[in-house]
């Protein structure tokens, strides 16, 4: 008979309800029982013991809040009669391990990937198309009528389509470019799986550190293993100057292993010339791009990017601890993994400060943390106000509950790096990246720190996607898979019903994941052009 309750630590004094728990029923436990005071819905908790106003409630072995009223033991927990509270941390780390999951199976498996000059792996082979300020927006969206629109009807402005079309009658048969005629895919690039145009509301008009991070970001995006190369569309007096762009690339690639092409509408004069020196550049561009193929590369040369969004009280027990397993095999590997969503990890700080590899590291991720909470409460708002209307409703009352939940998307290896935002990864095993809990510029930052795939788990649902790196969605719950199937890549809701296992799931997800990066199979969100982009301006954002 399955599970209808889950105590999830020996040290928890409430359960989770798995299905409706009815009043005047009792639930089994292990090897304990306990009667049910009220009705519980799924994924909300129940109390285990007698709280009094100021008893602290323990979940994941850990506090995650505080009683305000009197709750019977069998009663809810609600935000009624608890509120967020979380135990203490301190920058001095308690060394701990833990017994790693077996990779064996996996060392010997391999994706088929683009080798890029730099050593990176691509599981995409993209170019890129970008401004330095928002004042270009306009002809990014040019660029992309021109280069992605069929026909072009209905357009009362100047069309730079005949000249895309004009450039590629002009390539000779047998160069690599299949003419329209002879495509079976319906590209003229066949090995070029799109051209990404990102465009944002920065550049210009913030602080000088608000340019120097776009700038970083959009580094990361041009370094990233799945881009051939870039055209960036500059105004010209901005405070984003390509200058500023190119050390920051510099600064991921010494060597400038990838062709960027520059474009100033200042230094063009008339749009035309601007336009039309882009387009045929980023046209000879493709080109060269269109000479990459695919070839096999060891899992090691993975990042995965950690992530949840429209969470709910079964994360933390099914799709969260799956890419937490994840996580622990591809350390195991030789792989890179990234978490974020510092505010979603308000009540576990400690337990990662003791993960980390080093007291260095250790320090810097304290010193993050209180900067990012110091930044919060200035504007008299803090961690414990990230959980959104969606998330209460189904069961994450506290900050401190999400949070516990959300880390176990972390698993449980060492914490080999701690990254600010928008640094890039490098180490491999766990790299901890500050960022805002936002999904998409959650999302964003993970992709510009190389995530060149990234594990999405949701409770409630998301179509969240990237332009640069594919997005699994992963359903903490069959019924959301089954409601929502057309975002949903994976469910791991079989944990719940106690059908599947964790390692199960994270073995049956780690297959998806190489068929994915292998360019076989495509997520949902890249099947509905998800191409989500929004630069974290650094500010409070939870």
């Amino acid at each position: 008979m399955p599970d209808t309750a889950l105590q999830i630590d020996p040290r928890d004094n409430v359960l989770v309800a798995l299905v409706p728990l009815a009043a005047g029923t009792t639930v089994p436990f292990g090897f304990a029982s306990c009667p049910v005071a009220e009705d519980i819905p799924p994924k909300h908790k129940l109390a285990l013991i007698d709280f009094k106003p100021g008893d602290l409630v323990l979940m994941y072995g850990m506090v995650v809040g505080e009683a305000t009223r009197p709750i019977p033991r069998g009663g809810l927990l609600s935000t009624l009669n608890v509120r967020h509270r979380t135990g203490g941390y301190t920058a001095e780390r308690h060394p701990v391990s833990f017994a790693l999951p077996d990779a064996s199976s996996w060392s010997g498996r391999t994706f088929m990937g683009y080798h890029r000059a730099n050593g990176q792996v691509g599981t995409r082979n993209y170019w890129l198309v970008l401004p330095l300020v928002f004042c270009e927006n306009r002809n990014v969206d040019r660029m992309r009528e021109a280069l992605e629109e069929e026909l072009g009807y209905g357009s009362s402005h100047i069309s730079y389509r005949p000249l895309v079309r004009q450039l590629v009658s002009q390539q000779a048969p047998g160069n690599g470019i299949a003419h329209e005629s002879l495509s079976q895919t319906g590209r003229i690039f066949p090995n070029v799986d799109g051209v990404r145009f990102l465009t944002h509301q920065g550049g210009c008009g913030g602080t000088r550190q608000d340019a120097q991070a776009l700038c970083g970001l959009l580094a990361g995006y041009i370094h990233h293993p799945n881009v051939a190369g870039a055209t960036v569309l500059s105004l010209g007096c901005q405070n984003a100057q390509s200058s500023m762009l190119m050390d920051e690339l510099r600064a991921r690639d010494p060597k400038l292993t990838k062709p960027v092409l520059f474009f100033d509408q200042q230094r063009s004069g008339r749009e035309t010339v601007l336009m039309t020196g882009a387009l045929e550049q980023t046209f000879a561009g493709l080109v060269e791009a269109n000479r990459a193929t695919r070839a096999p590369a060891p899992l090691s040369a993975l990042t995965i990017g950690l992530k949840c969004g429209g969470s709910d009280g079964f994360s933390g027990i099914s799709a969260n601890p799956t890419l937490g397993y994840i996580s622990d095999l591809l350390g195991e590997l030789g792989g890179k993994s990234i978490l974020s969503e510092f505010p979603e990890l308000h009540g576990v700080e400690q337990e990662l400060i003791d993960r980390c590899a080093t007291d260095e590291i250790a320090q810097h991720f304290f010193d993050l943390l209180q900067a990012y909470s110091a930044r919060a409460k200035a504007v008299h708002s803090g961690f414990e106000m990230n959980p959104s209307p969606g998330n209460i409703e189904d069961g994450l009352i506290t900050d401190a509950i999400k949070s516990a939940g959300a880390a176990r998307k972390g698993g449980i290896a060492p914490v080999r790096d701690v990254l600010d935002f928008p640094q890039y990864a490098t180490t491999p095993g766990l790299t901890l990246l500050c960022t805002p809990g936002n999904d998409v510029e959650c999302v964003t930052a993970q992709a510009g720190a190389g995530a060149n795939l990234v594990l999405f788990t949701t409770g409630l649902g998301t179509p969240t996607g990237n332009p640069v790196a594919p997005v699994l969605k992963i359903s903490t719950n069959s019924q959301l898979a089954a409601r929502m199937g057309d975002i949903i890549d994976f469910d791991a809701g079989g944990i719940v019903t106690g059908e599947s296992t964790i390692p199960q799931c994270a073995n049956q997800l780690l297959d998806l994941c190489v068929d994915v990066a292998s360019g076989n199979r495509h997520t949902k969100a890249e099947e509905f052009g998800q191409n989500d982009f929004i630069p974290w301006k650094r500010g409070v954002s939870l």
